[in-house]
């Protein structure tokens, strides 16, 4: 299977023309899928499992396509590529995410296939503990809507602030905050950003396909943890192409037994179809 890699200064400058020859909607999807020649599909991704995700749907796709894997730096790269038409389809991100990039970028995503589900937790430098959190500590959490509210969740669940009940958890931010009896400070930055900030802070939230990085694994590792069906990772497309032949395709794809095979094997995702 193809792959191409898209930094992040690329995409800064214009990756548009480093994509061009995609795929295009649904109308061409189904005059090329006709054709001698295959229709090459690009997806976007990130980072592993979500490209060897990407890797083995690209030997499931069936006659007539083939994807091309588009590794990019960020996740906002992703949607916005996906958004411009630069690329057909992303793996990258959760419902909830994609609601927000929607909302503050007048996009037009839509989750087309639940794919994988993943445990995310907090994880700490200095602490075997939860309970050992000390006063005044500094938690890092994702800077984005809504892992934020994910992150804060988590938290008052484990009794360590408490939210304002008027306000849907999933939604919250740190100004919902009504009770912090340990005075913990949070430091909000992108997930990308979350594994440095774990050198420097008393609790860190990650996901577990950037954790991995550090050597640390929610099971072995992470002082609180959690597995969110709402949070299951979504192969994504613009909505005009929600109900193409090629998604079709891709959506058979990413539920093949070769998508199976790779999430089964990886400890920390579990499949959600």
């Amino acid at each position: 299977m193809k792959k191409s890699r898209v930094g992040l200064l690329a995409a800064t400058l214009g990756v548009a023309i480093a994509l061009t020859g995609c795929a295009g909607g649904a109308d061409d999807q189904k005059t090329d899928a006709t054709g001698d020649a295959p229709v090459t599909l690009k997806v976007a991704a990130v980072t592993a499992p979500m490209t060897d995700v990407v890797e083995a749907a690209g030997e499931a796709i069936e006659d007539g396509y083939k994807i091309e894997l588009v590794e990019v730096g960020d996740y906002v790269t992703a949607n916005t590529i996906l958004n411009s038409g630069d690329v057909y389809a992303n793996f990258s991100q959760h419902l909830p995410y994609m609601e927000s990039f929607n909302a503050g970028n007048d996009g037009t995503l839509v989750g087309v296939q639940p794919v994988y589900n993943f445990v995310i937790a907090f994880y700490s430098k200095t602490l075997d503990d939860i309970a050992d959190l000390p006063d005044g500590a500094k938690i890092a959490i994702p800077d984005d809507p809504s892992n934020t509210g994910r992150a804060l969740k988590l938290l008052a669940a484990n009794d360590i602030i408490t939210l304002d009940p008027k306000v849907d958890p999933y939604e919250s931010t740190v100004k919902d905050i009504v009770d912090n009896p340990k005075n913990v400070d949070f430091l909000q930055v992108p997930i990308a950003s979350l594994n440095a900030a774990y050198e420097e802070v008393d609790l860190v939230f990650q996901w577990p396909s950037h954790i991995v990085a550090l050597g640390l694994n929610p099971d072995d590792d992470g002082l609180i943890a959690e597995l969110d069906d709402t949070f299951a990772l979504n192969l994504v497309v613009q909505q005009k192409n929600a109900d193409t032949e090629a998604t079709t395709a891709l959506k058979k794809a990413f539920t093949s037994d070769q998508v199976r095979t790779v999430i089964e094997g990886n400890g920390t995702i579990k499949t959600a179809w």
